[in-house]
């Protein structure tokens, strides 16, 4: 299918549910794309980050939401092998592949199935162990997390060479004068500090770990939202509001900074003081976002106005799901208060797979609620639903 026919289909089959009086007010209580969006969704096809077919086949019977090992294990092999059968041909080194490594890094590590690292250690010498750019914003960094991950394993010195330079050159022009600052959207949160982090496990020196906490500081006091406990995706979001009046907070960009706060705090050192700031963060925003969980243990594009939006989001709902996760696995979290919580999101999530091993209900590419169909299916939504089960698995070893 290409992008043409990608689009094609998802407004085709948008409009067509529109007419139908059993869907009219479900689909236009949705945000309607915008031309941007439609022709970025149209790309996003032609480039296999992702599809909306009209019809994605029956939902999966043989998956099983108990937080046993044996159980999320097979929810994380189906739909980790359904994506890399379609995906390996086309792997690339943007943003949204970067997503999906790390999750296929987390199946390995779930399931002890070599074949997802494997993968990874293609994509690397595919890519000559290189970023996506010199002087790198932060979606360019976020290949790197994988790179250095295959290191800890590999001790490869290539493997986090490229790398490493680009670091060193962003510190050294870390003065230069510039319009915003460099993480200035919350998705920034996930895509680079993780990569500054592991460069501070592997080399120990506390350059790498001195400047991530300084722009993560930056980043938190522009966006971050004292009173609701959540992140604005960018300025320009910080007076716009919901159909309701309410503040206008999108689940994947709250996603994005769950996902970022644990992965980040993976190698945060547990005696530096400056850690505590960011437990507190992640306490503060897992009460809020618990609170604003719906009924089917998902999240709705929209935090703070659900009802304006009938779908779950997937991608968002995952990444929050393997924040929860990390939390109550390190004692961030109270495991009695948060493992419900849990144990909804993941049978949410679960409800949502296709007997292919399809992950449904992923917004395409965008900075704000929009809306989609239920066969929505993305690369860095995956990624996340994986990170989520590693956690959850981990979660399930705990049970025993």
């Amino acid at each position: 299918m290409n992008g043409r026919d990608g689009l094609k289909y998802f407004l085709g089959g948008f409009f067509l549910l529109s007419s139908c009086s059993l869907s009219s007010n479900i689909l236009f209580a949705q945000h309607v794309p915008s031309p941007e969006e439609q022709r970025r969704m149209a790309q996003d096809v032609a480039s296999h980050i992702g599809d909306t077919p009209d019809n994605a086949g029956p939902l999966a019977k043989d998956l099983s939401s108990k937080l046993k090992q044996k159980d999320v294990e097979a929810a994380i092999r189906k739909v980790a092998d359904w994506q890399l059968k379609r995906a390996k041909p086309y792997f690339g080194d943007q943003w949204t592949w970067s997503a999906l490594y790390a999750g296929f890094m987390a199946a390995s590590r779930a399931t002890g199935d070599p074949q997802y690292e494997n993968a990874m250690l293609a994509v690397g010498e595919k890519f000559h162990w290189k970023l996506r750019s010199h002087l790198p914003n932060a979606d360019d960094q976020s290949i790197g997390q994988t790179y250095t991950e295959l290191y800890m394993l590999k001790q490869d010195p290539q493997m986090i060479a490229p790398t490493r330079e680009e670091l060193d050159d962003l510190i050294a022009h870390e003065q230069d004068p510039a319009s915003r600052i460099p993480w200035w959207w919350c998705d920034a949160l996930f895509m680079a500090p993780p990569v500054w982090a592991r460069m501070y496990a592997i080399t120990h020196d506390e350059k790498y770990l001195d400047y991530a906490d300084r722009e993560w500081g930056k980043t938190s006091d522009l966006l971050y939202d004292t009173q609701e406990h959540l992140y604005f995706r960018d300025a320009g979001y910080l007076h716009k509001t919901e159909a309701n009046g309410k503040k206008l907070f999108w689940s994947r960009g709250n996603g994005w900074v769950m996902g970022g706060l644990a992965r980040f705090l993976q190698y945060f050192p547990k005696e530096d003081v400056r850690r505590e700031k960011y437990v507190i963060q992640m306490q503060e925003m897992s009460a809020k976002l618990a609170s604003l969980q719906g009924k089917d243990g998902l999240w709705r594009s929209g935090l703070l106005d659900p009802d304006d939006y009938d779908l779950p989001e997937n991608s968002g709902s995952a990444l929050i799901t393997y924040g929860l996760a990390y939390g109550v696995n390190e004692g961030i979290l109270d495991r009695k208060i948060y493992t419900p919580v849990i144990e909804r999101a993941w049978k949410g999530l679960l409800s949502h797979v296709y007997a292919d091993g399809r992950l449904g209900c992923i917004q395409q590419v965008g900075a704000a609620p929009s809306s989609y169909k239920e066969t929505s299916s993305y690369v860095y939504g995956v990624g996340g639903f994986l990170l989520a089960g590693e956690e959850i698995d981990r979660m399930a070893k705990h049970k025993k």
